[in-house]
């Protein structure tokens, strides 16, 4: 990341590839990240939760509010 980056600059660098988002009550969601807001809150498309690594269901699309996220990154 270089010095000039933000945070948004981030996720929109992450836009239209799979993220990995985990939330306040332990849940883990992974889909492709298809917009954010300032407010960080995230639309996804083809989501499924995720429980240590396995697919617990799919969801499809979500929007997930900013303030119940504690972290978004890109899978591998």
């Amino acid at each position: 990341m270089s010095e000039n980056s933000r945070p948004l600059d981030l996720l929109n660098t992450a836009k239209g590839k799979t993220v990995l988002v985990e939330l306040k009550n332990s849940h883990a969601i992974t889909g492709k990240l298809v917009a954010f807001d300032v407010h960080i809150n995230v639309t996804l498309e083809n989501a499924e939760e995720k429980k240590d690594g396995e697919t617990m269901r799919k969801l499809g699309n979500v929007f997930i509010r900013g303030d119940t996220i504690i972290l978004i990154s890109p899978t591998v």
